[in-house]
């Protein structure tokens, strides 16, 4: 046997073990535009969820008269609105919130 017909043995022996040179460079099989999309549209939602809190807070403290102006009389003090809790949780304004769409026919009566 000659030199090269050794080399080309050996060569042979090992050649599984070299790199695939298709599979060298990684790729993402990763939908990023529907993450980025998912994480978008979840971030709107607590966004509306915490619009939602807010906004119900205040129209609760309306209802109740939680925030009556001190000077005059059946006005509004908005600088309470701001910082009123009309209610123990911030969950009970969402889930109300959530829970009711539409004004309930008493009050639509009104």
């Amino acid at each position: 046997m000659s030199n090269k017909d050794v080399e080309r043995e050996v060569l042979k022996m090992y050649d599984g073990s070299r790199p695939n040179e298709e599979d060298l460079f990684e790729t993402s099989n990763v939908n990023h535009v529907a993450w980025s999309l998912a994480v978008f549209f979840a971030g709107v939602a607590v966004w509306l969820a915490i619009a939602l809190v807010n906004a119900e807070n205040q129209r609760h403290a309306l209802m109740t008269n939680k925030c009556p102006d001190p000077l005059f009389k059946g006005g509004i003090d908005k600088a309470c609105l701001v910082t009123v809790r009309s209610r123990d949780h911030w969950w009970e304004h969402l889930w109300y919130g959530v829970t009711h769409v539409r004004p309930s026919s008493e009050q639509s009566r009104r």
